[in-house]
């Protein structure tokens, strides 16, 4: 009787199932790590950088909504600060409706250092014009979340952006200080 083997293994069907969910594992704990990366080491516990990613990744659920002078709500449309802060009020953390208020919350840090949930200040001459919240610190540049007067909320590296790069006067942290202890 002739026997024949099949063609796979089932070592080699459960290699096609879990290998690409094991590349995908590493590829996302490498994004993870390097969010966290910086001279100062502002890691954070895992608790807090998942309700940073819950911040961020709720906020860009708005995207698409339109511009609105002194806007509060999803609604009527938002301004940036209003943005802000209705994003960050939702997951408990006070903060003022005010960008120039805003930008004395918190604690100062360093571009180089911002993490997802951070707030990123824009003006001229140390003067508050706009704020946006950063959705990824990466080699390519910070990316936001942000309420445009033009193009209402969107998502964008501001570190190229001809328009918004030229702008950038700090970062804070609002979020650390809220969910220490």
């Amino acid at each position: 009787m002739n026997e024949t083997l099949p063609s796979s293994r089932p070592q080699d069907s459960l290699t096609r199932v879990f290998l690409p969910i094991l590349l995908f594992i590493l590829i996302a704990c490498s994004s993870f790590k390097s969010i966290g990366r910086s001279p100062t080491d502002r890691a954070e516990d895992v608790e807090t950088m998942q309700m940073r990613c819950d911040i961020t990744g709720y906020a860009q659920n708005f995207l698409g909504i339109r511009y609105r002078y002194a806007g509060t709500a999803p609604k009527t449309g938002f301004d940036c600060s209003g943005f802000t802060s209705y994003i960050l009020k939702e997951f408990n953390l006070k903060v003022s409706s005010c960008s120039s208020t805003q930008s004395r919350q918190g604690a100062r840090i360093s571009l180089k250092e911002v993490l997802p949930g951070d707030l990123v200040f824009f003006g001229r001459r140390g003067r508050i014009q706009h704020v946006a919240m950063v959705v990824e610190n990466t080699p390519e540049g910070i990316i936001c979340v942000h309420s445009t007067c033009s193009r209402g909320i969107v998502v964008e590296n501001i570190s190229t952006s001809k328009y918004w790069k030229p702008k950038i006067l700090f970062a804070r942290d609002i979020i650390s200080s809220q969910t220490a202890g």
